[in-house]
């Protein structure tokens, strides 16, 4: 979880910068990556991968098994996808995006899942995500405590 938590000081505060404020920053590292919250999302199903590139940790992702929809589908979410700014544009992302499909595909039970994340309207992820072929399925500003909260679209695709 150490090199979870190492990345997560550079990519995130890279990728919010000009989206979060400094205090919203500071709440939401703590809040996502202390080492206890990670350990905590580890006890709560997440599960982690790490890309590497060239041996050496380039970006991370995060799954979690949510439950079952209407529509009868297992329902996973993508709770956290990054790549470091060194390694944007290798085709990391890709991989990354590629291993969570694998991931959902081995672990769903039913013949299909849907796969939700929650991206930032903002960020400008959601093109690379669009191109994955998800789609906005709603959006909303999610409380996270302190006065803070998240703008976020969620995104969905289907996995057969």
């Amino acid at each position: 979880m150490q090199t979870i938590h190492d990345m997560a000081q550079t990519v995130f505060r890279e990728t919010y910068k000009e989206i979060l404020s400094p205090e919203q920053m500071e709440y939401m590292m703590e809040w996502m990556y202390s080492m206890e919250s990670l350990h905590r999302q580890l006890e709560d199903g997440h599960v982690y991968y790490i890309a590497h590139y060239d041996g050496v940790p380039a970006g991370y992702l995060s799954v979690q098994r949510e439950g079952t929809d209407g529509e009868g589908r297992e329902v996973f979410h993508l709770q956290k996808i990054y790549v470091l700014p060194l390694f944007q544009g290798k085709r990391v992302g890709q991989a990354l995006f590629d291993t969570a499909i694998r991931h959902v595909r081995g672990a769903k039970m039913g013949e299909k899942a849907l796969m939700e994340l929650n991206v930032n309207r903002a960020n400008k992820a959601v093109e690379f995500y669009r191109h994955q072929g998800m789609t906005i399925l709603r959006q909303g500003d999610f409380d996270i405590g302190e006065g803070f909260y998240m703008n976020d679209y969620i995104m969905g695709l289907t996995i057969g």
